[in-house]
């Protein structure tokens, strides 16, 4: 099946129209698996049933995928999109950043983007809302901006649906005049109504 460059949800062109509608801001975008059964029942025991273990194995899966292992290769850092304090306590650890640290350890930057205020959960809003639900939630770290610039940054995170968390993370990054940035995802949801987890992308 032939998929989207930006966004990695199927379509007939290299880049589908509601890329080029949405102006998608990162150059390149890889999703190892689409968010069905049985990842979504593995994605969700992960994130909420502290199953840290499975980081592994996604990272396992990511790296298996021919275009997110070329992206990852090519890049000078990987960033994992970052979570508040609040659900770093929920959870205990950050899904993204062991995602990130199992993909592509000696390149990881855990702390390269900071999340300056709690969100809500992104699930069950809509692609405007999610966008107004981030803002000026996200920011590069003051003390690893120098070492980001004119660099290939590659995100990663375990869920993309509308790409409104990764686009706030890009558009941080670009501020920071970061060279190139790209996403490397574990799963994609084809719509938000399948995504039923609370997604923070």
């Amino acid at each position: 099946v032939a998929r989207c460059r930006l966004c990695a949800l199927p379509s007939d062109s290299e880049i589908c129209l509601d890329c080029l509608k949405h102006a998608a801001v990162w150059q390149s975008c890889a999703c190892a698996v689409t968010y069905q059964e049985p990842w979504r029942s593995l994605i969700l025991d992960f994130k909420f049933h502290a199953n840290a273990g499975l980081a592994k194995v996604f990272s396992e899966v990511m790296l298996a995928h021919p275009m997110a292992a070329a992206l990852l290769k090519q890049a000078d850092f990987v960033v994992p999109v970052p979570v508040s304090k609040e659900r770093l306590r929920q959870r205990g650890f950050n899904p993204a950043q062991l995602v990130a640290q199992g993909v592509a350890k000696d390149r990881c930057l855990n702390q390269a983007l900071i999340k300056l205020k709690h969100t809500l959960p992104q699930s069950g809003l809509e692609r405007v809302q999610r966008l107004r639900n981030l803002e000026n939630s996200i920011a590069v770290n003051p003390l690893m901006a120098t070492q980001l610039k004119h660099r290939h940054v590659v995100l990663i995170d375990d869920v993309m649906t509308t790409g409104s968390t990764l686009s706030t993370c890009a558009k941080a990054l670009q501020s920071s005049s970061v060279a190139r940035v790209s996403c490397v995802v574990l799963a994609r949801a084809d719509s938000i109504s399948a995504a039923q987890s609370d997604s923070s992308a």
